[in-house]
């Protein structure tokens, strides 16, 4: 049987956000790219909750697998792999940081997310989808990723992404950079050229996880598998090391 991969998508998108690099992978591969809740067609699931999305990705996946997270879906890959350590074998991080180790900053963070959860409630999800893509990291997008994105937005409900800002905002999860020397997993960490903020997290990242290697992708912003879904297939399907 083919080996399961489970993919997590970044606040905002879907599943379906993975499809390029899912066509780009070796068939070698059960690439499984569900909804987070608050998304999609888990708009509705409650509660929205880090121990509800662990229970989900275990679900999904039964057997021993790799795992995928872009964004926030990155943060929660690196609490699922904890959460569910022996049972994933291998993490491919996307522009993605284990959290906010400051307190007193991450308890701003999640009160800043408390109130755009509640602005967001007050919106349309066309507003809303139109106001997240002038966010500082993803507002130099190409015209057809922007297209594309904004289409995948659009399978969101507002207040879905508000319980999913409440719930698994990076103000929400607690700091994983006392853990990730916990992580005895290989760890490849995925940025862009142009996204120099997520460059320097995945480069202090590497050097508190035992086995890490860091891909700067040429020419990509913060959402490289949307940029360069080819180059992130070659670096998701490529062999585990020994």
């Amino acid at each position: 049987m083919a080996p399961n991969l489970v993919l997590l998508h970044g606040f905002t998108h879907t599943g379906a956000s993975w499809d390029q690099v899912v066509a780009a992978l070796p068939q070698r591969y059960r690439p499984l790219a569900p909804d987070i809740r608050g998304h999609g067609t888990a708009s509705g699931v409650r509660p929205v909750s880090l121990a509800g999305v662990v229970s989900d990705v275990g679900a999904v996946a039964p057997e021993p697998f790799a795992l995928v997270g872009y964004s926030m879906g990155g943060r929660l890959a690196l609490h699922v792999a904890l959460a569910l350590a022996g049972r994933v074998r291998r993490l491919v991080l996307i522009g993605a940081s284990p959290g906010i180790a400051d307190p007193a900053a991450r308890a701003e963070r999640r009160a800043a997310d408390d109130r755009l959860a509640g602005a967001v409630e007050q919106m349309t999800i066309e507003a809303f989808a139109q106001r997240w893509a002038g966010t500082a990291v993803l507002a130099d997008q190409p015209p057809a990723v922007q297209e594309s994105v904004h289409a995948d937005r659009m399978r969101n409900t507002p207040a879905g992404l508000a319980e999913a800002l409440r719930g698994l905002g990076t103000g929400a999860l607690p700091s994983l950079w006392a853990r990730l020397g916990h992580l005895a997993v290989p760890v490849e960490l995925v940025v862009g050229e142009r996204d120099g903020k997520f460059q320097a997290i995945a480069s202090e990242m590497a050097a508190g996880l035992p086995q890490a290697r860091v891909h700067v992708v040429g020419g990509a912003g913060h959402a490289v598998h949307l940029e360069a879904p080819g180059v992130v297939a070659e670096v998701v399907g490529g062999e585990p090391r020994a």
